[in-house]
Order: structure tokens, then C-alpha cells, then sequence
């Protein structure tokens, strides 16, 4: 999570770098430029940070810029990574590390080894991690880069937690923390001292990995670090009641707990307060335990109905019947405790309660994955059908205009023409009169014309979606505002109702900039891959601020949103007062 300092700078730099590419700048430079973007993005918009890295690397083969290149894989490999998409991930990283080690860049094969290390962690291929990771760790050693080594001894010794080999666990993060001290910097120290602490605990010593909690909580105090604030008081209550010290032990889950609300930390408190569950059954707290347990799993239907609470409301006889046994499930468990405080069997109606919320939880998860399912596919048939019955109308309307009104209309020319060529006008000013009568008929056939085309236009059937796209806005006024328009991979025709939803989306963001943002120059690019199509609309105009919600009320920006998320795309709206604004729309490969 970057903190809004680092933010703000990344966006000065952002901003600086979109402003020099507005400039006229030599083909050359285009491959620091477009990474430096990337790499500003990566923690901001992955979206734009793929992009920018993709543009980057034919300008860096072009121009034998092979540094950028690697670095623009390895950007690429990060966002693969953070997605889940391993294999990929592997083949982007080892791809740039291929490069530096042809060039013997070591300064960026010391991140490359650590970050491929992380992908084979994340595999679960212990011995390729562990590798990769003493190769970085060897390399850290040679450039006497301190931090870096504290930071590859942190990741051998989790390699070795997983294999199970704790006297390499110890001799390693051991060592990374000696370096640590040296820097004295919290952040570095905290990370040590819990992977320290994880490993005393894993190896029963529990006393040991109490201190080493209580000291990591003092460095993430001193940094700051509410995250690792909330971590650490949590470790400190789990060794606490290990040890018996049940009283002591809530008092830091209540820390944890107080922590975790304040920031906001929802999956945190749902795995404290079930641990807080089974602490306070222990101190034969029960309801205070059936307490925690009912919040824990609350906050865990929070977190998973989030993204679906809309729908939830058009299903709500689904909800009701779901709702309904829910509540026979805690009347049980509340029946349960009742026998079990009457009948004195701790420990059996402990155990009973805990298979019960498990059991609870998995029918939960099996429920709602069933139910989100089914809304998808019903809003994605809904939003089709719209779509479908609006393309179709407009295609109605359109040929209803051209063929009848407009074939009206040029009949209605041609009468007058024969009538004016028959009549002798008493005077001239007859004449005028009938001359403007034919005046306006004709202008009235060309806007029929103009609207039956910009309903449904003639290149977008014919043509595709370049060509309308280019025929539209070759009719803007480039004396009012120049657009330059950017095409790549575009050789083919597209399945028609993606030409029609994009050609819709990108008419619609150019008529907000005409009619809101005040700009003189636009820039459309357009570019399809292997990964889907990727579209960037940016102008120099007035901007706005988008944390304004209300901005995204308007029927046009959600009639944009609907239409990228009928064809499973995302578009993301980047603008602030005066720097003008980016609309970049990602459409993945159907």
C-alpha cells in the first residue's frame, strides 16, 4: 500500500512526463519515457501501467534499448503477478532477465533474481525460489546494496519455513536482521522480527517468539505501520494464550480489534475476532465467544456481498430463504450453548460449535457462489438485450430516414424542380421565393442524410470500426479541435456488437470533450492484441476532480460504464482541475 506522500510524487511525475509527450519529441526518447510511465502506474493503475509498458517495448527493439526493454518485461511480470496469472508472470520475468544478464546489468538483475524468486514462492516451487534468491542475496553481497541483502536473508529463511528447516530458518533471518540493525530502518526490522517470531512459534518456543513480537510491535509503532501494528498485537495475544495468560492475552486482541476498526482492516478483524472466539471459550466466556463468532462471520459476508449487494435486491426471495436459515442456524447454536452451559461438557459443545460455524460458513460460501453466478448471467442477458434492441432500433430508425423520409424529400426536390421549370414568374422576386423554397428542401435531404448516418454510419457497416471512427471525426472542426487518432493491430473486422458498443463509447467521450472540456487537441489511440484492445482517449482541456462522485451520475458516463462492462471490460476515468483527462478502456480477448 503506497502512502499518500509516495502518491503524490508519483503523480507530479506522472504528470511531468505526459506534459513533455504533449511536445514534439524524437522517437528515441519514447522508450524511457513510455517505461517511466509504467513504472510510475504499476502501484496506481495497472491498466495504464500495462499499457504504457507495451508501448514502450517496440520503440526500445527499435531504437536497441535493451535495459528498458528488460525493465518493461519485468513490469509486466509484477502485474501478471498481482493477478494471479503465475506461468505468465515466470515468463515475462525470466524474459527480462535474460536480457540483463546478456548486457551484465547486475544493479537490475539483483531485483530480477528476487522478484522471479517471489513467482516460484508463489507456485509453491520451494527449490527454484530458493535459487533465485541466493543468486540476489550473492549479488546484494557484491554491490554492498545493505537493504537488498537484509531483504533476500528475509525471503531464503521463508523458503526454508516452508520446507521446514528451521535451523536455516534461524541462521538466516538471523542474519538479515544483524544487517537490519546496522540500517535501523522500522519498516525492515518489523518484517524480520515477525518472520523471526512465526518461526520460534512453528518450533515451540513460544516464550522467545513473545519477546520478538512485543519488539517488532515497537518498531511498527515507531513507523507507523498501523497494518503491522494490528499483526503484532495479534501474535503477542495467540503466544499469550499458548502460555496459558488467557486474560492477558484478550486484552491485546481487544488492541488488534480497536486497530483494525479504525483502519478499516476488514479481513484482519474477521480472522481476530474468530480467534478472540475461541480465546474467550477458553476463559468460558460463552456469550461474549458466540459474540465474536456471529461477528466474525458477519464481516465475512460483508467482504464476499460487497460486489453484489445491487443485485442481492432484485433475488430477494432467494435472500429471504437464505436469511431465514440462517437464523435456524443460530437459534441452534444458541440452543447449543444453552445444553452445553446446562450439561457442563465444555469441550464437546466447543468442538460441536466450532464443526457447526464451519459447516455454516461452507454452505455460505457454496450459496453465495451459486447466487452471484446466477445474477451475472442475468445482468449480462439484460444488458445484452438492451444493447441489442438499442443497435437494432437505431438501425430501423436510420434506414427508415434514408428510405422513406429521405426518398420523400428528393421526390418532393424533384416536383419543385419540374414545377420551377414549368411556371413563368410574374417578377423576381417570385423567382427568390421559389428559389428558397428548393433552398430549403435541399438542406432538409441532407440532414436527413447526416442524422441517418451518425445513427448508424455507413463505414462502421462497411468499413469497420476504423474507418467510422475516422470518418467521424474527420467532421469535427479542426480549427476548434485537432484529433489525432492512433490505430495498431486493427487488420481484421471485429464481432459486430464490439465494433458497435466501442464505436458508441469513443462517440460519446468525444462529445464530452467538445461540449465539457474546453481542450484544442485529442488524442485517440486505438490498439488490439494477443491480451484484447486497449483504448486511450486524452485531451489538454480544463480536467476535473475525480473524487467528485456526482461527475459519474450522468447518463452519459454510465452509459459508457454499461457498454464496457457488457463486453467484461474497465474503464478508468484520470484527470485533476487544469491537467486535462486520460479515459483508458481495456477490453479483454473473447
Amino acid at each position: 500500500m503506497c502512502c499518500p506522500q509516495k502518491l503524490f510524487a508519483q503523480r507530479r511525475i506522472i504528470d511531468s512526463i505526459l506534459t513533455v509527450l504533449k511536445q514534439p519529441v524524437p522517437d528515441s526518447g519514447l522508450p524511457y519515457l513510455y517505461y517511466r510511465l509504467a513504472k510510475e502506474y504499476l502501484h496506481i493503475s495497472t491498466d495504464s501501467s500495462g499499457m504504457y509498458a507495451q508501448r514502450s517495448m517496440p520503440y526500445a527493439r527499435k531504437y536497441n534499448k535493451p535495459i528498458y526493454l528488460a525493465e518493461d518485461y519485468g513490469i509486466l511480470g509484477a502485474i501478471e503477478k498481482n493477478k494471479g496469472n503465475y506461468t505468465r508472470a515466470l515468463d515475462y520475468q525470466l524474459k527480462g532477465k535474460d536480457i540483463k544478464e546478456k548486457f551484465h546489468d547486475e544493479k537490475g538483475l539483483l531485483s530480477s533474481y528476487n522478484d522471479i524468486g517471489i513467482v516460484y514462492k508463489k507456485m509453491k516451487r520451494w527449490d527454484e525460489a530458493l535459487m533465485y534468491y541466493k543468486k540476489s542475496n550473492a549479488l546484494a553481497q557484491k554491490l554492498n546494496n545493505a537493504r537488498a541483502l537484509a531483504n533476500t536473508y528475509n525471503n531464503i529463511g521463508t523458503i526454508y519455513e516452508e520446507k521446514a528447516m528451521w535451523d536455516s530458518v534461524t541462521v538466516n533471518l538471523d542474519r538479515g536482521l544483524a544487517v537490519a540493525e546496522k540500517l535501523q530502518e522500522p519498516d525492515l526490522l518489523a518484517t524480520l522480527l515477525t518472520n523471526i517470531g512465526d518461526c520460534y512459534m512453528n518450533t515451540k518456543r513460544v516464550p522467545e517468539a513473545l519477546q520478538i513480537f512485543k519488539r517488532c510491535l515497537g518498531y511498527d509503532k515507531q513507523n507507523e505501520d498501523f497494518y503491522g501494528m494490528t499483526a503484532s498485537y495479534f501474535h503477542i495475544a495467540e503466544a499469550l494464550d499458548i502460555l496459558g495468560k488467557a486474560d492477558e492475552a484478550a486484552l491485546y486482541m481487544d488492541s488488534a480489534d480497536r486497530i483494525a476498526i479504525k483502519e478499516n482492516l476488514r479481513r484482519e478483524r474477521m480472522d481476530i475476532t474468530y480467534r478472540w472466539a475461541v480465546l474467550e471459550e477458553k476463559r468460558h466466556n460463552y456469550p461474549r465467544a458466540l459474540e465474536l463468532q456471529r461477528l466474525s462471520m458477519a464481516i465475512k459476508d460483508s467482504i464476499l456481498n460487497e460486489d453484489t449487494q445491487q443485485q442481492l435486491s432484485e433475488l430477494q426471495t432467494k435472500y429471504e430463504t437464505s436469511k431465514k436459515e440462517q437464523q435456524i442456524v443460530l437459534q441452534q447454536a444458541d440452543i447449543t450453548r444453552k445444553n452445553y452451559i446446562i450439561g457442563g461438557v465444555s469441550g464437546i459443545m466447543a468442538l460441536g460449535l466450532l464443526l457447526g460455524v464451519s459447516s455454516y460458513r461452507r454452505y455460505r460460501l457454496k450459496q453465495q457462489s451459486v447466487l452471484q453466478k446466477e445474477i451475472i448471467r442475468q445482468q449480462e442477458l439484460a444488458t445484452k438485450a438492451v444493447i441489442d434492441a438499442e443497435e437494432n432500433e437505431r438501425k430501423r430508425i436510420a434506414g427508415d430516414l434514408h428510405d422513406g423520409v429521405g426518398q420523400l424529400m428528393s421526390a418532393a426536390r424533384l416536383n419543385l424542380s419540374v414545377i420551377g421549370n414549368e411556371l413563368r414568374f410574374s417578377d423576381e422576386q417570385q423567382k427568390q421565393s421559389f428559389d428558397k423554397v428548393m433552398t430549403l428542401v435541399d438542406e432538409s435531404c441532407k440532414e436527413v442524410r447526416t442524422v441517418s448516418h451518425n445513427i448508424m454510419p455507413n463505414a462502421l457497416l462497411k468499413a469497420g470500426l476504423t474507418s467510422a471512427i475516422r470518418e467521424f471525426i474527420d467532421k469535427i472542426d479542426h480549427r476548434v479541435l485537432k484529433v489525432n487518432l492512433f490505430t495498431e493491430g486493427i487488420n481484421e473486422r471485429m464481432e459486430g456488437n464490439t465494433e458497435s458498443v466501442l464505436y458508441r463509447v469513443i462517440q460519446e467521450c468525444v462529445n464530452n470533450v467538445i461540449k465539457h472540456s474546453g481542450a484544442n487537441q485529442l488524442d485517440i489511440s486505438l490498439i488490439k492484441d494477443a491480451d484484447g484492445i486497449s483504448v486511450t482517449i486524452e485531451d489538454n482541456g480544463k480536467g476535473f476532480d475525480t473524487r467528485d462522485r456526482s461527475r459519474y451520475d450522468g447518463i452519459g458516463l454510465q452509459n459508457i460504464r454499461t457498454r464496457v462492462e457488457y463486453l467484461k471490460g474497465t474503464v478508468e476515468w484520470d484527470s485533476s482541475p487544469g491537467k486535462g483527462t486520460v479515459v483508458t478502456i481495456q477490453i479483454p480477448s473473447q
